[in-house]
């Protein structure tokens, strides 16, 4: 779905906006489909089959039509999905790219193709024959050259006067539609519908392929999302489940609950059959060839489970990529280094027997990068520089601008002015600083720094660090209980960066992974050992010994069992895996407060767990399952929880005597 809709936007970026957004309904009283069902006593879900034919060959029968530019002009580019109802029936979602790419076209342009109205039935049964008379002998007499009445002109044959007398024509003769108020209307279950109610469409295509279809005009770039985003938005999911019970030696009736229960997709039968005859869900031209790049000795390497390390090391092909076979290509074709990496495919094709760019012969092909998200680092400002430099032939060209080499591609992308200054943000934490604490604001710097919103987060750091740290003197006072405690700059900024640090734990990160952000130092201090295990053995002991006389006191007969199990197993140290089982309400979440109070208040670290946020907010230093355990949010067979042996979680982890959740 990704991949097509920047396909879609690479078509936008070359020739412009789509023009018309066309929606294509799959008709079952088409002719063709009842006079083969009529024969056979059959009804149209019978046989989606033949459905799906009918409506893949009127589909490209449209696309036909519409691309000889006849109808609405000449067409550069056409994208359609296809969607499938409830009911089964599928339905085509067009774009159109027309020449003539008039963002604001008057009314006069648009109603050449569009109408709006009731038109009268004596002259729609008119037009209809003149429409059959052009569908079979290519011409209704019209003046103009093959072309129907009311598309590309006005045919006084099949239009009675008191007709033609009611429009409004332009200069070259199109008639000019709009939702006039001309007393028409027709009933509808009961309901009298008037012009307001009709959809945009064309007459000629409704009355041709005789089947629901929209035509509208676009004036925004929602129509694409809405093509792969809202289309393909997946299926209807369901939960089946299989009752399937076994017995053992003894007899005893065995329950496997995995295979029981299956997660499927609702598919119809249309679009089954469509899938099975492979045709086109999504269609699009011109073509659009996707070009992936890679950093310096760093590439893609595609290879099986049990190919050998070695012999895919060796292979002949390791490094002539697409990418550096562009290198390659500019250095041999002097037409190539007029081109950017984007622009390659136009004029050039890679030959993948020779990994080889050659000159282009024929078809024309739109180039693009693949995308990356600004959190990958350098090969983020690779890709910024990839769309506007021309024919370098290695990587350190690509760094050079202006008679300088610079050493990174980031400072090359800020030198060429592909950057901000971040000087929105700058500004946002000094207005900030006028109200707000200094934790709040390093809350609101970890934050930015996260969402990769800052392009130089080491310029930043130092423009606000005065804010940042305006209150690690006033803490390390109270913490050594030193008052007239004075911290030297050094000290300051080291200090603050602890507490970056402790805050980018939240989210499982480090200030080492935004490089060139400065990373705390050692120093003689607890705060610079393990942040996690600090923040855990912090808990004021004092007040939670008596939080924990208070709860235990308030115990219920079934949750004080519940607790002597449990705190009898910490005391033994005999570990154990406790699940208690309770309906909202019945004090789950009182039971592991007074739990966490009594083993912290003995100097023990307990790990709060749940499975959501909201829940967490319940729990005295209450964090979800993946945050804490730092479990991947799309799990698969092959997922692991990406905790390092030698990091500080991994610490908590092992000296924790108990995890609650």
């Amino acid at each position: 779905m990704v991949q097509n809709y920047h396909d879609a936007m690479a078509i936008c970026r070359w020739i412009g906006y789509s023009n018309l957004f066309i929606t294509f309904t799959c008709n079952p009283k088409w002719p063709e489909i009842e006079r083969y069902l009529g024969k056979r006593n059959l009804k149209a879900e019978d046989r989606p089959d033949i459905v799906c034919r009918i409506f893949k060959m009127k589909l490209d029968d449209l696309i036909k039509d519409l691309r000889t530019g006849e109808l609405f002009g000449t067409v550069r580019a056409v994208i359609y999905t296809i969607e499938f109802q409830k009911r089964g029936l599928p339905h085509a979602r067009i774009l159109l790219f027309l020449a003539n790419n008039d963002r604001n076209a008057g009314c006069n342009f648009i109603d050449k193709m569009i109408a709006a109205e009731i038109q009268d039935k004596e002259v729609d049964e008119e037009y209809y024959k003149c429409v059959e008379e052009f569908m079979v002998h290519g011409s209704c007499g019209n003046v103009r050259k093959q072309s129907p009445c009311m598309v590309n002109g006005r045919c006084s044959k099949h239009f009675p006067k008191k007709f033609v007398d009611s429009l409004t024509f332009d200069e070259d003769g199109y008639p000019i539609y709009r939702r006039r108020d001309d007393g028409r209307f027709v009933m509808k279950s009961g309901i009298q519908l008037d012009n307001r109610f009709v959809v945009p469409h064309n007459r000629y295509l409704l009355l041709k392929y005789m089947a629901h279809m929209n035509v509208e005009w676009c004036n925004q770039s929602r129509s694409i999302k809405y093509l792969f985003k809202y289309v393909n938005k997946g299926n209807n999911m369901v939960i089946t489940e299989f009752y399937k019970s076994t017995s053992d030696s003894n007899g005893n009736e065995v329950i496997d609950e995995i295979n029981m229960y299956y997660d499927c997709r609702y598919i119809s039968a249309c679009e089954a059959t469509w899938r099975l005859f492979s045709f086109e869900v999504q269609f699009r031209t011109p073509a659009v060839e996707r070009l992936s790049f890679h950093l310096p000795d760093c590439q893609t390497i595609i290879f099986e489970d049990d190919d050998p390390v070695d012999n895919v090391l060796m292979r002949e092909t390791i490094g002539q990529s697409m990418f550096n076979g562009w290198f390659e290509a500019n250095k041999r074709l002097p037409e190539a280094k007029l081109l950017t990496c984007i622009e390659m495919s136009t004029k050039f094709v890679w030959k993948k027997d020779i990994r080889k760019w050659s000159p282009r012969k024929k078809s024309f092909v739109i180039g693009r990068i693949f995308y990356v998200p600004p959190g990958t680092g350098e090969l983020y400002y690779l890709r910024c520089l990839l769309n506007i430099v021309r024919g370098p032939t290695s990587f350190e060209e690509i760094q050079f601008f202006n008679g300088i080499q610079y050493t990174s591609f980031r400072d090359a992308c800020y030198a060429r002015g592909l950057l901000d200054d971040d000087k929105e943000y700058i500004d946002a934490i000094k207005e900030a600083s006028d109200w707000s604490s200094a934790h709040s604001m390093r809350k609101l710097f970890v934050t930015l720094l996260t969402s990769n919103s800052f392009n130089r987060p080491e310029i930043v750091w130092k423009e606000v660090l005065d804010y940042l740290s305006k209150d690690v003197e006033y803490n390390q006072r109270i913490f050594l209980s030193i008052p007239d405690l004075v911290l030297t700059n050094e000290e300051k900024e080291n200090l603050t960066l602890i507490e970056l640090e402790k805050l980018l734990q939240v989210y499982n990160k480090s200030s080492k992974y935004f490089p060139p952000m400065p990373t705390p130092r050692a120093a003689s201090t607890r705060l610079n050992g393990n942040h996690l295990l600090f923040e855990e053995l912090s808990y004021d002991r004092a007040v939670l010994a008596d939080d924990n006389d208070r709860f235990v006191s308030q115990l219920t007969e079934e949750q004080r069992g519940v607790y002597d199990t449990i705190i009898g197993d910490v005391s033994s140290n005999k570990g154990g895996l406790f699940f208690v089982y309770g309906y909202g309400g019945t004090g789950k979440t009182f039971l592991w407060k007074t739990l966490s109070a009594t083993l912290r208040s003995q100097g023990e670290i307990v790990i709060n767990v749940v499975s959501s946020g909201i829940a967490s907010l319940l729990l005295p230093g209450g964090r979800t399952a993946h945050s804490r355990f730092a479990i991947p949010i799309n799990i698969n067979e092959d997922s692991t929880c990406n905790i390092k042996p030698s990091s500080d979680l991994a610490e908590l982890i092992s000296k924790s005597v108990n995890h609650l959740g």
